[in-house]
């Protein structure tokens, strides 16, 4: 049985791809801070989920939490980066610096040290690293100056990685959603609800379990195959134009 391990598995994309991955028959190591969240999906997915309270910005620990997997959970065929959120969307010179620092803490050097505290272990099984970056990666916007940062430096690290993993049979991918629903806006916007059904509102989205598919059937390609990137919208979603200031 493979076993994924999976961050960020408290909510949205991470969440339905534990339950996506338990399923199909894997075992799931699902990280994430709130432990009543880890809890009630260990209750759901039974003794195939594993939950491990993890905070991304806590790097300090990841050695030792790996170290004390149970023993059905040590060996680690894939991981998906999933954490990661985004700041408030200020232009940079009206943004506090607080919240940009817990953007690149979590979306950069987190997933650079869990990335590397895990490789022994995905070396050994031959498996695979699938990153959750974002089209925010290549198409920029006004007040997305950071996360649009740390989402290209995601897809980047994850080509420069697949170069250093020559030869070990250990596959990397960078997936790049658009829109999706989930809690991921209502975070952005410091819990305003209105504000999260208001940017979705009739344009029929992507949902968690969408992403989550994609994330399965990247997964579980024959080994001799590697997604480098995979960019990915609803239908009703397109990039934007160029923006034109006018004078006068």
């Amino acid at each position: 049985m493979k076993t994924a391990f999976i961050t960020g598995a408290t909510a949205g994309i991470g969440e339905a791809a534990a339950r996506k991955f338990v399923a199909g028959g894997w075992r799931v190591i699902g990280t994430g801070r709130r432990r009543e969240r880890l809890d009630a999906l260990a209750g759901e997915l039974g003794a195939a989920f594993h939950g491990l309270e993890l905070d991304m910005h806590d790097t300090g620990v990841f050695a030792a939490a790996i170290d004390a997997l149970p023993d059905p959970f040590r060996g680690v065929d894939l991981l998906l980066n999933n954490a990661g959120l985004a700041p408030p969307m200020s232009s940079l010179q009206d943004a506090e610096q607080g919240p940009l620092d817990t953007v690149i803490d979590t979306n950069v050097t987190g997933l650079v040290a869990l990335t590397r505290a895990l490789l022994p272990k995905l070396i050994e099984c031959k498996g695979a690293v699938i990153n959750l970056s974002s089209v925010a990666a290549t198409y920029p916007y006004r007040g997305g100056a950071v996360y649009a940062g740390s989402k290209a430096f995601v897809r980047q690290f994850g080509l420069g990685l697949r170069c250093d993993l020559a030869g070990s049979g250990v596959r990397v991918t960078s997936i790049e959603p658009g829109m999706v629903e989930t809690e991921f806006t209502l975070v952005r916007n410091g819990g305003d609800q209105a504000a999260s059904d208001a940017l979705y509102a009739a344009m029929d989205p992507m949902t968690a379990e969408d992403i989550a598919d994609t994330i399965w059937w990247v997964a579980t390609l024959p080994p001799h195959l590697n997604i480098n990137a995979l960019e990915l919208m609803p239908v009703t979603q397109s990039w934007a134009g160029f923006a034109v200031e006018r004078k006068g």
